[in-house]
Formats: C-alpha cells, structure tokens, sequence
C-alpha cells in the first residue's frame, strides 16, 4: 500500500498546466487549476493537509461560478432579435459568362419507347414460342411513351420509314 505522504509514490500525470495546453489563459478558473498543480511540484513541501485540499477546492469552484457568470450575459445576449445585412447579391461583370448547353451534346443518355404493357405468369411466360403473340395493353395508333434514363419525357407515333421503325414526337410531356 502506498504512503499518502510520500511524494514518490504519486502517480506522474501530464496536466495541461504542465504541457502547456493552456499557456496563457488568465482565466479564474485556470488560475486556481494552476495552483493546485503547482503545489505538489514543490519537492520541499509536504503533502497537503486535508483543509488545504478543501480551501483550494471551495476558492477553484467560486472561480469557476465567477467565470460562468462573467460569459452568461454575452452569450445570452439581450433577448431581442437583431436584422441580418445582407451581402451584395448582384453578380460581379467579372464572372464568367454561363457555359453554353452545347457541352452537354456528347452526354449518353438512356432511350425506351414503350409500345405497352402486359402481364403474364410465369408459366405463359415459358410457354412463349417464336410466332406466338403477346396482347399489349395498347390499341394500335395509340400514342408510345418515351423515355429518358427512366423519366416520361413525351409521347409520339410510330412510324415505319425505309424498312425502319421511327417515332414522331406529338407532346412533349412536362415536369
């Protein structure tokens, strides 16, 4: 078991007193941190007695109720809203002038024409034969959607044009 009074026996800790974390901060607070570091680096002096303990204690903590009080005003502030100035928000002459869209141009995209849809089970589906015929939900003439990475752009109608299928927008469809 150690001895209390013997200086040897305390554990060497790194405070930030003795780092030097806190170089130069005058608070109350750390103020009374660095005397209480600072007593037991003294070789000559004993140990400290119990009072002394609990009169550094009592003085840290009024230091630090002190300093809590002393920031409290300036961070609550006096309760009533303050306007916020604006910066300029005019654009500098000096910017540059927006890119022209025909950069885009070289941007590979996803196209489907969609002629329509059906369902069908599993077992029709493997039933399904080279000839066989599969009703869509369509009527022939009935406008095809188009779309593009996945998003209904328009509607047109299929056309067939040097042995081709085309398709002739009629309505481009909005956002």
């Amino acid at each position: 078991m150690a001895d209390p009074t013997n200086e040897n026996d305390e554990a060497k800790t790194d405070t930030p007193a003795e780092t030097g974390e806190n170089a130069g901060s005058d608070s109350p607070a750390s103020v009374a941190t660095d005397k209480a570091t600072d007593v037991g680096a003294d070789d000559s002096q004993e140990s400290l007695a119990t009072d002394d303990i609990e009169k550094l204690l009592a003085e840290a903590s009024q230091n630090l109720d002190q300093a809590v009080d002393d920031s409290a005003p300036a961070a609550a502030g006096d309760g009533s809203p303050k306007p916020y100035a604006l910066g300029d928000l005019t654009p500098d002459s000096d910017a540059n002038p927006s890119q022209p869209i025909d950069l885009l141009g070289e941007v590979e995209m996803d196209l489907r024409v969609e002629l329509g849809r059906t369902r069908m089970r599993l077992e029709e589906v493997l039933q399904l034969r080279g000839g066989s015929v599969v009703a869509l939900d369509k009527l022939a003439g009935d406008p095809v959607d188009i779309f593009v990475n996945g998003r209904l752009v328009a509607r047109g109608e299929v056309l067939v044009m040097n042995d081709n299928f085309c398709i002739r927008v009629t309505e481009l469809v909005g956002a």
